[in-house]
């Protein structure tokens, strides 16, 4: 191509190489140099400090050309305009930033740390400091960097591509944290678009939607907890999760928000003194609708900046860590918002999305579908799940929506959707990606979980995918939290004709790894809080909430309990204000809190709760059958032969005195919990501590004993 016909094309953006024109070129032993520089009335070329070359206009849209009869590498461009003068270092006058080797594995799709080229990075060359800029946008005629250092004119600093791999590349020196940026794209249909950075690492706070540059500075501490991290087991451990929306956890005395760094010692306290292992936080990702909690992702990389800057997000998980409170983080990469600063349409095409709207769209959420079948888009989000386990030691992520992932006509009409290659539903795409997501992520770092928010009846879905499944470590127990909030909504003279859908999660209890939840999901939407789901007075209703969490943590399978749960709130949850911690004034709500506590440390304390959650041999049934009086009995065992954990059940709102039991095995059963309990609200029902068993048969044991059961209550026995 011709030069002259070259600058045309960069005057017009769309030159795709910018960098073969602008900068510097040497010519033997002379130096070419041009600078496009819009309205500036001069531009000199510097070194150290002193005027070698005078750039000459050779072009009305500013750009400047001129020999020097010198080599140089090293320079800077002194621009005048009318007012003023200011000196620059040369963009294009830098190599680039990304290597041959990163652009055959980002070709490939099998880049997996994406995050380490792509995106705004603080980099180094030639002993000067700037930001190496990257982005993918393979369709697009030309992508400029604009921002707070060139005053958002996409004339200053077109970028240039790297070969086919459609990544657009740039360095511009003396730039660093702090800048906010965009990128300026130049569609193939000669569109102007203006995108925040898919792989920005932070971003402006709402209603900004600029990416902003940052580099971290936090040194971790929690280095005890990351080396055992890595060789603990999940499955056989206690896991009790406190499920967080951090924006309405707790405000500050002047009604905002806490901010990362605020909450960081008041949200491990809380969380040691109430006996949960984990946090597990609403999606932390930026998102610009604070009404979808997170759920509506525009910038993957970026940390939401309403609580503080990344390394400030850092030093919260660093202080749960060193608590020793693991680090739960929900996760979306199912669908992403439509709005046209962010992924949609990135470079003017479908290009993180299906183009077809019956793959692409998702009806219920108005949001878009990833294109799952695209190696691009699938190492985008394997990268980015790493991202979030590396660079903020996140120990699981829970992945959102999995159902709407797996399945082709999730909530869609016949005829709304498109069959698979073989005519089925199931999104084979999908089902791909998320069985080498899951591949990826417990073979690069053992002792992190995924947890999967998956609600049909999907096999296999928390088994290995060497075995045959999608690879999760666990599974959300849809069918469970169901089952026990209608049983547990209605009055107990009706309850007997509700005793299957206590039992009913028996039926395939081990059929998954399953987490029991209590989430958000059911305390909004005017579903109404949980203890209101409860029936009868104030008194009822609290007994009511205890009993169902007696029951809950000696159920197989690990717990999750949303904020709010542990005080009793009975405000349905917003997540415009604060949990409304008040209400712990009222000894009834500080009882419920005190027992969440206390099932917490009993909990930890029994192996039997923990240690066979996920195999058939460490339940049994004492009575699964006592409809008509609204009992049930069971109990857990762990991996010590001989000891036991039972627990009985009373959900008729009567003590039942004389009550015989079956119990496994002979001798003292101390009684290590009672829902009942005054301390608790309770009315203080129970069997003084202990009971001792009989050599009497009953429930088919050849051990039994006569307890006294408290109204709407829940123990447990221990030998």
């Amino acid at each position: 191509m011709k030069l002259s016909a070259a600058i045309e094309q960069l005057v017009n953006g769309e030159l795709s190489d910018p960098h073969s024109i602008l900068g510097r070129h040497p010519q033997g032993k002379k130096t070419v140099v041009r600078a496009w520089r819009p309205e500036a009335q001069s531009v000199n070329v510097l070194v150290d400090g002193e005027t070698i070359g005078k750039l000459e206009l050779v072009h009305p849209a500013g750009i400047f050309e001129g020999t020097i009869d010198r080599d140089f590498e090293d320079y800077q461009l002194e621009v005048g305009y009318k007012h003023h003068t200011y000196t620059v270092r040369d963009p294009y006058s830098f190599a680039p930033t990304i290597g041959e080797l990163d652009l055959h594995l980002i070709a490939e799709g099998t880049h997996r740390r994406l995050f380490e080229r792509l995106g705004a990075h603080i980099r180094t060359q030639r002993g000067v400091s700037g930001v190496g800029f990257a982005v993918w946008a393979p369709n697009a005629r030309s992508v400029r960097v604009v921002g707070d250092f060139n005053g958002w004119d996409g004339r200053l600093y077109p970028m240039r591509t790297m070969g086919a791999t459609g990544i657009w590349e740039i360095f511009v020196p003396e730039i660093g944290t702090g800048a906010n940026y965009k990128y300026e794209i130049l569609t193939a249909t000669g569109d102007l678009t203006l995108k925040a950075d898919p792989y920005a690492f932070a971003a402006e706070s709402p209603p900004g939607t600029a990416s902003r540059v940052f580099a971290s500075n936090h040194e971790f501490g929690d280095d005890a907890w990351m080396t055992k991290r890595a060789s603990a087991d999940a499955y056989d451990a206690p896991l009790s999760i406190y499920e967080i929306h951090l924006g309405s956890w707790r405000h500050s005395p002047d009604g905002r928000p806490l901010s990362y760094r605020e909450a960081a010692p008041l949200l491990a306290d809380y969380c040691k003194r109430m006996g949960f292992t984990h946090v597990e936080f609403l999606p932390l990702a930026e998102h610009p609708f604070g009404g979808s909690w997170g759920y509506q992702v525009t910038s993957y990389f970026a940390p939401t900046s309403r609580f503080g800057d990344p390394d400030e997000l850092r030093f919260l998980v660093d202080t749960l860590h060193q608590n020793d409170i693991g680090v739960i983080v929900d996760w979306v990469p199912a669908h992403f918002p439509k709005d046209d600063w962010a992924l949609a349409k990135f470079d003017g095409t479908a290009l993180y999305e299906h183009l077809d709207p019956r793959l692409g769209e998702h009806p219920d959420w108005g949001t878009l579908i990833f294109n799952f079948g695209r190696k691009e888009v699938r190492n985008f989000l394997i990268s980015n799940a790493l991202y979030w386990i590396e660079d903020f030691h996140i120990d699981a992520l829970r992945v959102d929506a999995v159902a709407s992932m797996l399945y082709l006509d999730y909530s869609r009409e016949e005829g709304q959707w498109v069959p698979n290659r073989f005519g089925g539903r199931e999104n084979l795409d999908a089902i791909e990606f998320l069985k080498e997501l899951n591949t990826v992520v417990h073979g690069e770092h053992p002792g992190v979980t995924m947890m999967a928010e998956e609600s049909t009846a999907w096999p296999g879905v928390s088994r290995p995918t060497y075995l045959g499944g999608l690879g999760f470590g666990f599974k959300w127990n849809m069918g469970w939290m169901h089952d026990n909030l209608l049983y547990f909504s209605k009055d107990p003279i009706y309850r007997r004709y509700h005793h299957n859908q206590l039992t009913f999660s028996l039926m395939y209890a081990f059929s998954e790894n399953f987490i029991l939840p209590l989430s958000h999901d059911e305390v909004v939407h005017g579903k109404g809080s949980l203890i209101n789901k409860m029936p009868g007075d104030k008194w009822q209703k609290m007994a009511n909430l205890r009993s169902l969490y007696g029951l809950m943590w000696a159920h197989p399978g690990k717990q999750l309990l949303f904020m709010g749960g542990e005080i009793a709130q009975e405000r349905e949850w917003s997540h415009d204000r604060s949990l409304d911690w008040g209400v712990l004034e009222d000894d009834m709500h500080s009882g419920v809190q005190k027992l969440v506590s206390d099932l917490n440390a009993g909990y930890r304390k029994s192996p039997a709760l923990w240690e066979r959650d996920f195999d058939p041999e460490g339940f049994s049934w004492i009575d699964a059958n006592d409809a008509d009086g609204n009992v049930l009995s069971f109990f857990r065992t762990g991996k010590k032969p001989g000891k036991y954990l039972v627990c009985v059940c009373n959900f008729a709102p009567v003590p039942r005195y004389g009550f015989r039991l079956g119990l496994p095995a002979g001798g003292t059963y101390r009684e290590v919990l009672n829902t009942d309990a005054a301390v608790y609200g309770g009315s203080n029902t129970g069997n003084m501590g202990a009971i001792e068993a009989e050599s009497t048969e009953w429930h088919a044991r050849r051990y039994s004993a006569e307890l006294t059961l408290p109204p709407l209550g829940v123990i447990w026995l221990e030998n």
